[in-house]
C-alpha cells in the first residue's frame, strides 16, 4: 500500500484535521486516515508509513466488537466497492477509509480515565482531584482509578481541548444527551479495557466522540475508536505504577522532538529514519496485540 500524506478525490474535502481528510457525499461521509503525524499540536513533514492504515483497522476491529450494542456510523470499510465512482483513487482509500453516515457531531469530547497518568497526574498532585472529580489520597502515578471518571472537554477546531465541567456540558448539549454519552461512553471504557487486558493491553484512557444522525435519534459512536491515537496505551507486562509507563503511540517522536531546540511552532522538524521505524513498530504491535486470538 502507498503512503498517503494529503488525499485527492476529485473535490476538496470538508475538513483537513492533523490525520483524517473527511468527504461529504450528502448524507455520508467518506473519511480517510492519512499517514501524517503531529506533534505538540503541529503536523510534521515526516509521514509514518501504514500509521492510517493501522488506525482505520483498529477503529473497525472496536466497532465491530461494540456491534449490536452501541450505535455507530460506520457503513462500509470498503469505500471503493460501496461507490464505485471512487474506484479511480483506489490506492488511496484501501484499508485507510470508510464510508460513514453523517451526524451532528456533539460538540464535547468525552473523555474517561481509568488510570492517573498525563494532566490527571499534574491535576491531582495539586488538588487531590481530575478536572474536578475528587479521587482518594495516596494514589501514585499511573495507578489504576477505584472506578473510571468522565472527564469532558471541549471539541477544539485548532490548538488543545480544554477541559469543562459535567454542568457546563449540559448547557452546551443538553442534559439528557450528555448523561446517554457519558453512561455509554464509561460502558464501553470499561468492557474495552477489559478485552484489552487479555490481550497485553492496558488501557488508561480514551475519548470517545459522539454524533447525532437524525432529529430525536440517540447519539452513535462516531470518529475513530479506542486507537493509540485517541486513547493511552500501555503494554500490560511492563506495566509499574510511580512513574511514566511506556506507551503504543508517538512517544518516539515526541521524545526526539524533546531533545531539539525546536520552539514547537511550524513548521516542524523531519523525523529521521529510526524514529519513523520505530513509531510505525509500536502501531503495529498495538494492532497486532488487540486482534490476536489470544483468550
Amino acid at each position: 500500500m502507498q503512503t498517503v500524506v494529503k488525499s485527492e478525490l476529485g473535490h476538496h474535502p470538508v475538513r483537513r484535521g492533523k490525520v483524517r481528510d473527511v468527504y461529504d457525499f450528502g448524507d455520508r461521509l467518506v473519511i480517510i486516515a492519512t499517514d501524517r503525524i503531529s506533534a505538540f499540536d503541529v503536523i510534521l513533514p515526516t509521514p509514518i508509513p501504514q500509521k492510517g492504515v493501522l488506525l482505520t483497522a483498529m477503529s473497525n476491529y472496536w466497532f465491530r466488537f461494540f456491534d449490536g450494542r452501541i450505535g455507530h456510523h460506520l457503513i462500509s470499510t470498503d469505500v471503493p466497492a460501496a461507490m464505485p465512482e471512487l474506484s479511480p483513487y483506489r490506492d488511496q482509500l484501501q484499508g485507510r477509509a470508510v464510508l460513514v453516515k453523517k451526524t451532528q457531531v456533539i460538540p464535547i469530547e468525552c473523555v474517561v480515565r481509568g488510570y492517573l497518568a498525563g494532566s490527571g497526574w499534574g491535576q491531582y498532585r495539586k488538588t487531590q482531584s481530575v478536572c474536578g472529580v475528587s479521587l482518594p489520597p495516596g494514589l501514585r502515578q499511573c495507578d489504576q482509578l477505584p472506578a473510571p471518571i468522565f472527564t469532558p472537554t471541549t471539541k477544539a477546531v485548532q490548538g488543545h481541548d480544554e477541559p469543562v465541567d459535567f454542568d457546563t456540558a449540559c448547557k452546551e448539549v443538553g442534559r439528557e444527551t450528555m448523561e446517554f454519552v457519558r453512561d455509554r461512553s464509561i460502558e464501553l471504557y470499561v468492557e474495552a479495557a477489559q478485552a484489552a487486558r487479555r490481550r497485553g493491553i492496558i488501557i488508561a484512557d480514551t475519548k470517545f466522540e459522539w454524533g447525532i444522525p437524525e432529529q430525536g435519534a440517540a447519539p452513535i459512536l462516531i470518529d475513530e475508536v479506542l486507537t493509540p491515537d485517541s486513547s493511552r496505551f500501555w503494554p500490560a507486562d511492563e506495566y509499574a505504577p510511580g512513574r511514566d509507563q511506556p506507551s503504543f503511540d508517538k512517544q518516539y517522536v515526541r521524545n526526539y522532538l524533546s531533545g531539539l531546540s525546536w520552539d514547537k511552532t511550524p513548521p516542524g522538524p523531519e523525523l529521521p529514519p529510526d524514529v519513523v521505524q520505530r513509531t510505525h513498530d509500536r502501531y503495529l504491535e498495538a494492532f497486532t496485540r488487540l486482534t490476536s486470538h489470544r483468550s
